[in-house]
């Protein structure tokens, strides 16, 4: 361990797309500052690994479309080729229903998510109030309701009876696109996207540095590795609301700022990657899409980067994964071939890579895809975390304005922590120099 301390003007904890974007505008700012992560790479829930085939694969964050703007220019700024998602021909729910029963049951569960979201977070009537619990008293058919469920039980990775039903329609309000969320994904990878961020940032980004401990107070902070100790004049702590209540604090936080840090509960989902030989649904027929309807936060689609490399992603979110994840890999395999070759069709058992990535409990990440409020109480989390404690500051992708639990969110979280960091620095120095 080095003895003396490193000196910079502020420490950014987490090298996700928060902290890459903090970084990035920090620099461009000319304030100095130093990126510490846990992991021996960048980018935090979006991630990218070798499938079987020695395809470099997106096991983590994946997908972009025209109304996130942010993402989508970084993209193109760095030259990323844009695959469309497939989605021509037939999208199936299974067990299988009519078209036009499907397409009632689809219209229905979007009725259900509107009528939601026109409610008021902060009504009075709603307060204490679960989404399953406000769901049972919805007087709609029994297959838009369970259709609707499965939807929030899969997007948003918890069951339906652990989250506020004001926290869903806040944090639903948000996600404003009208193009559909999974309209593109990268033939590089998003995690390619993270690995060109950090190249700008140079010898600024520490991987394998998980922070022990920040001491903070009004001289400024050190923030404490396996690595040495770092003292900053500010510190941003750029990771999910859950996995930053775990780190140590002295003093401690202020009791509020506790209590918002712990109203949190990390998502669980297991995503699969599966590569065939060749896209035998389109031939007949079949976009790839599947809902299962009797086993709500189960859904697959095609993301085959080009015809000669055939896949489909399988999604397991909420109360199923955390089931299927206690059947262990083999199990689960198996399970997923089945449930795909009822769905697509007996040559969906013709697997060419089968490749799993459990985020359920992840060591740096918490879960996924996001964090969730599930204390029905804490109806100012949000606005205190983001308030911070002298020297301390916070952001995540949930605690964004716009597109929380995206990439698009993380960005545009990790420029509104930086520049009020930086607007404080030089208020600071402006003062300084003015002799006040």
């Amino acid at each position: 361990m080095t003895h003396e301390p490193e000196r910079t003007d502020v420490v950014i904890v987490g090298a996700g797309f928060t902290g890459l974007s903090a970084a990035l505008e920090l620099k461009a700012a000319g304030i100095g500052f130093l990126l510490l992560e846990a992991r021996d790479r960048v980018g935090g829930r979006v991630e990218a690994r070798q499938n079987g085939l020695g395809e470099r694969i997106d096991s983590g964050g994946q997908f972009l479309c025209e109304d996130m703007p942010e993402v989508m220019a970084l993209a193109r700024a760095r030259g990323k080729t844009f695959v469309e998602t497939y989605v021509e021909g037939g999208f199936i729910t299974h067990p299988s229903m009519s078209a036009r029963d499907a397409k009632r049951t689809y219209h229905g569960a979007m009725a259900i998510r509107d009528r939601m979201n026109g409610i008021e977070p902060d009504d009075p009537s709603i307060a204490g109030m679960s989404v399953a619990t406000w769901l049972e008293h919805q007087h709609d058919p029994t297959d838009a309701k369970a259709a609707f469920r499965s939807m929030i039980e899969g997007l948003w990775c918890l069951a339906a009876d652990k989250v506020p039903l004001w926290y869903l329609i806040d944090n639903d309000r948000r996600i404003t696109n009208e193009v559909p969320e999974l309209q593109y994904f990268l033939r590089e990878t998003m995690q390619s996207l993270a690995e060109d961020l950090a190249g700008d940032l140079g010898g600024r980004v520490r991987l394998g540095q998980p922070v022990t401990r920040i001491e903070h107070g009004p001289q400024g902070v050190r923030v404490v590795s396996g690595h040495g100790v770092i003292e900053a004049r500010e510190v941003l702590v750029a990771l999910p609301p859950a996995t930053a209540a775990k780190l140590a604090f002295a003093p401690a936080l202020p009791t509020a700022l506790q209590r918002a840090l712990g109203a949190w509960e990390s998502g669980a989902v297991i995503k699969i990657l599966v590569r065939y030989a060749k896209p035998f649904w389109r031939q007949r027929g079949l976009s790839g899409m599947v809902m299962w309807r009797d086993l709500p936060g189960l859904f697959a689609c095609d993301v085959s980067k080009d015809a000669e490399h055939a896949a489909l992603v399988v999604f397991v979110g909420g109360p199923l994964a955390l089931r299927w994840r206690a059947l262990g890999e083999a199990e689960l395999r198996a399970e997923v071939t089945a449930r795909l070759a009822d769905a697509l069709g007996p040559d969906a058992a013709g697997i060419a890579d089968f490749s799993l990535r459990d985020w359920i409990e992840d060591r740096w990440s918490g879960g996924a895809y996001s964090d969730l409020i599930v204390d029905v109480t804490a109806r100012d989390a949000e606005r205190t975390i983001l308030g911070g404690a002298p020297r301390v500051h916070f952001a995540a992708s949930e605690l964004s304005p716009s597109f929380p639990a995206y990439v698009e969110g993380a960005i545009i979280a990790g420029r509104i922590a930086a520049r009020r960091i930086v607007s404080g620095l030089q208020s600071a120095i402006a003062t300084r120099a003015s002799g006040s």
